[in-house]
């Protein structure tokens, strides 16, 4: 069922186009991602689609039954009542059909089972009922607690009123409320702002279980992949969709570029020939009908535009002045508090080694950002030491941008900073952090928080310090300057420490992953996918020494080998579903190939060649039946995986 049509949307403001014919249609269980860069209209769509933004031209059909719920990406929850009472808010309906069932309750015991009214009344009490168990009415506490407690609140908290939760605090209930309400479409600007990896793993789950259509803005790739199935890229005031994740959008668009640049170059070969051809042959009695005959063919071709290629990025790496020793950083049993009595870390002890790339990760609070600001001498360690290595420079990436001048303009910015470099050179650097012409004079106060960020990498670049201390450094940044950030510091020669809950970023960067808690640090080297799989495997294990533990009469080494049992299982079946993934890639890129060759034998020129055309039917066949021999592949591997489950 179609839930929402947008037909040619179109929106300006003051006289810059935004959006220009745009269309999109939103189904039942659809789940749809909005992806472009900061600036290509995504919120203003969002915003068009929700009510809250009038459309120049164009329409927008939905039917009158379907409910939308919007969140944008700045809204708090402002309320002087508790948590517990503004999510009961909205299920405030309940407590009507309550008492009317109460009221109701109260009219049978007083009327007579022989009265014929009574039968009236009993028939209105078991409907009243029926339809308040069918609506959840009995289980809607539940379903308040399990979002609250997936957002971060736990039961001790549901009394606190609003008015003293943090910013981020309030926004994480907003997004609660919304989820709540259930609406038929469920439009989510920038949903996981402030959500710690747990949460965000929570909300990826509910998401994919969500009832309706859910239609998303968000730069948190990692969440995309695991949650939309539909792409819509916003690029020069236009909409292009692509059925996948966020991984497949990526690379298909790239293909796609390829391929409809090699049949532009093709069909400007041939228009050239054809034109050489006519030219020449024209005006020769024997050849002149072959002339014209191509001559027509030109007039009805349908000449292809030149594909345009990727927009404007920022381009940038990050360099040293001089190497480090092997030796960058040792920390030992560090404690930090405003007060005595109230540490927020304790106990940290780590040591990292030249050329490491560290992520910190922990949930909301426990105090990786402090941490950060100790390493870089921002604060005072209330207990331990730390000691930096030989020749050691740190480079520091604050979140909050705290260390920019909202005064000064963008080339004062970076020119105080560097007195010693040519003006020409500042402005080229700043040029290749997007910041051009009239733009280098704007005041930093003015900038959006993308550019903040863009003008603070700049000034980190210039620094050329060999041990980069980062506090989430992707946010802000729209997903294209992710992808530039991502490769200048997967090239960097020196040493990272960065904390991000970007996973798709710390898959990237991350050789070691060290986790944060009350009181303890515990080391994973790998990536945040192998961080994420040993905490799984842990998490079994501990459930399977539970059970264990239980259970006296099941013998230890049968237990263990069956938890072993268990592991290597779920080993083959991620194996097993990366298999799948591999084999489906490579029938796209067959199928590509072959729609190519195809496309190829329909050619005029190649139509009239027979040897060509014959050496492109044998490869079309060859191709054909490659394509049979990885479908059957992968069926016999679907077969496999539903066995395995």
């Amino acid at each position: 069922m179609i839930l929402m049509h947008v037909n040619n949307a179109s929106k300006s403001f003051g006289g810059d186009e935004i959006l220009s014919n745009i269309h999109m249609e939103v189904k039942s269980n659809d789940r749809i991602a909005i992806v472009g860069r900061n600036g290509a209209g995504k919120s203003t769509l969002l915003k068009i689609m929700a009510g809250e933004l009038f459309l120049d031209e164009g329409e927008i059909f939905q039917p009158k039954d379907v409910t939308t719920g919007y969140l944008d990406q700045h809204t708090g929850l402002e309320s002087e009542r508790t948590i517990w009472e503004e999510m009961n808010d909205v299920f405030a309906h309940f407590d009507t059909q309550k008492k009317d069932i109460e009221r109701l309750a109260i009219k049978m015991a007083e009327t007579d089972p022989s009265d014929e009214q009574y039968d009236s009344i009993l028939q209105q009490y078991d409907a009243l009922q029926h339809a308040f168990q069918i609506n959840g009415g009995y289980t809607y506490e539940a379903t308040i607690k399990s979002v609250l407690t997936g957002l971060g609140f736990p039961e001790e908290r549901y009394d606190t009123p609003i008015h003293t939760l943090s910013g981020g605090q309030k926004t994480r209930l907003a997004l609660g409320k919304r989820l709540l309400e259930e609406p038929d479409v469920l439009i989510l600007d920038e949903p996981t702002n402030h959500l710690d990896i747990p949460t965000l793993n929570w909300l990826e789950q509910y998401i994919r279980t969500y009832h309706g259509a859910v239609v998303i803005v968000s730069h948190d790739r990692y969440f995309l992949d695991h949650t939309v199935s539909i792409i819509y890229e916003l690029s020069r005031h236009k909409a292009t969709k692509y059925n996948g994740s966020y991984s497949y959008y990526v690379k298909q668009k790239e293909l796609d570029y390829e391929k409809d640049l090699q049949a532009y170059e093709q069909q400007q070969s041939e228009i050239k020939q054809m034109e050489a051809f006519v030219a020449k042959n024209l005006a020769r009695a024997s050849t002149t009908k072959r002339a014209q005959s191509r001559r027509k063919q030109l007039e009805k071709m349908d000449v292809l535009d030149r594909p345009l290629g990727k927009e404007s990025s920022a381009h940038f790496t990050f360099s040293i002045q001089k190497k480090t020793g092997d030796d960058v950083l040792h920390v030992n049993d560090l404690a930090f508090g405003y007060e005595a009595d109230h540490l927020i870390f304790s106990d940290v002890t780590m040591h990292i080694k030249r050329g490491e790339h560290v992520a910190l990760v922990g949930p909301n609070g426990v105090g990786k950002t402090t941490l950060l600001h100790v390493l870089t001498k921002s604060l005072q360690q209330s207990e331990g030491t730390f000691t930096l290595g030989a020749n050691v420079q740190i480079g520091y990436y604050d979140q909050e941008q705290a260390r920019l001048h909202s005064h000064k303009t963008v080339l004062q910015e970076l020119w105080d900073e560097f007195p010693m470099t040519d003006e020409k050179d500042i402005r080229t650097v700043l040029g290749n952090f997007l910041f051009s012409g009239e733009d280098v004079l704007l005041p930093v106060h003015a900038l959006s928080g993308g550019e903040k960020a863009r003008l603070a990498l700049a000034k980190l670049m210039m620094q050329q310090a060999n041990f980069l201390i980062l506090d989430e450094p992707t946010n802000h940044l729209d997903l294209d300057s992710k992808e530039v950030l991502e490769s200048a510091l997967m090239n960097y020669p020196g040493t990272i420490l960065f904390v991000s809950h970007d996973r798709f970023f710390m898959n990237k960067i991350a050789s070691r992953v060290i986790e944060m808690e009350k009181g303890n640090l515990t080391n994973y080297l790998g990536n945040y996918d192998y961080f994420v799989e040993k905490k799984q495997e842990q998490e079994e294990r501990a459930a399977f020494l539970a059970q264990e533990s239980k259970d006296t009469s099941a013998s230890v080494s049968t237990r263990r080998n069956s938890f072993e049992d268990q592991k290597k299982a779920q080993s083959a079946l991620r194996t097993l579903r990366r298999s799948i993934e591999q084999k489906e890639e490579e029938i796209v890129q067959l199928e590509d190939t072959l729609e190519t060759i195809e496309e190829e034998m329909t050619l005029p020129d190649v139509f009239e060649d027979h040897e060509k055309l014959l050496e492109l039917s044998t490869e079309a066949t060859h191709i054909k039946a490659k394509i049979e021999e990885k479908m059957h592949e992968w069926e016999m591997l679907q077969e496999e995986l539903m066995e395995s489950e």
